[in-house]
């Protein structure tokens, strides 16, 4: 997996389109200049959280003795489900308060940037090819960075696109994902086949 397409399938998860209207309602209520300062802060903490899972999931996977086969069919299954749910959108599972002012790491960053399916993300690809680590933090570099850009003019992104387009986009991405999670299950399965027959 080159670069370009890992920090494609990091991006797809984060979803930063879909956060668009979350993030604009819990920061309903602080000033648009420091609104961007919020989402700058809490996309830094989103990327340190990252970097961490990025380079110590493996040692954790490892410790609960999970097979490389075992991580990519059900990082392939949670990656199906995510997309499922942006194709066929309901209601959010996660609770906030609009009226929250300042938050600080809990939603923004974590979990709703730095979530569970990001993670399992990141630890699928440092498990699977731990010998290109440089390569899968550029990639999450690359995703964390674009995300921030689309964040941050989220409001300017509503007003320009309307919430309607918003929506399409994230099933056009949802639809991506869907693809590449089928991937990862086929490349899931065909590893352990190798693994039982060899």
């Amino acid at each position: 997996m080159s670069v370009i397409t890992a920090a494609l399938t990091i991006l797809l998860v984060i979803d930063p389109f879909g956060n668009v209207p979350v993030f604009l309602a819990i920061l309903e209520k602080v000033d648009a200049r420091r609104r961007r300062i919020v989402i700058l802060r809490e996309m830094g903490i989103a990327f340190v959280v990252l970097t961490g899972f990025l380079f110590l999931g493996k040692y954790i996977l490892a410790g609960l003795s999970i097979t490389s086969p075992a991580l990519t069919i059900s990082g392939g299954v949670v990656l199906f489900l995510i997309a499922l749910r942006m194709v066929f959108p309901g209601q959010a599972p996660l609770s906030h308060d609009p009226a929250a002012r300042d938050p600080f790491i809990v939603p923004l960053a974590v979990p709703l940037v730095a979530g569970p399916s990001t993670m399992t993300t990141l630890v699928l690809l440092s498990t699977s090819q731990p010998q290109h680590m440089m390569r899968w933090f550029a990639a999450l570099a690359i995703a964390c960075a674009s995300s921030t850009v689309v964040l941050v003019l989220s409001d300017t992104l509503r007003r320009i696109l309307g919430t309607r387009v918003l929506l399409a986009i994230e099933r056009l991405m949802g639809m991506i994902l869907t693809t590449i999670a089928v991937q990862m299950l086929l490349t899931g399965l065909r590893e352990y086949i190798q693994l039982v027959a060899s």
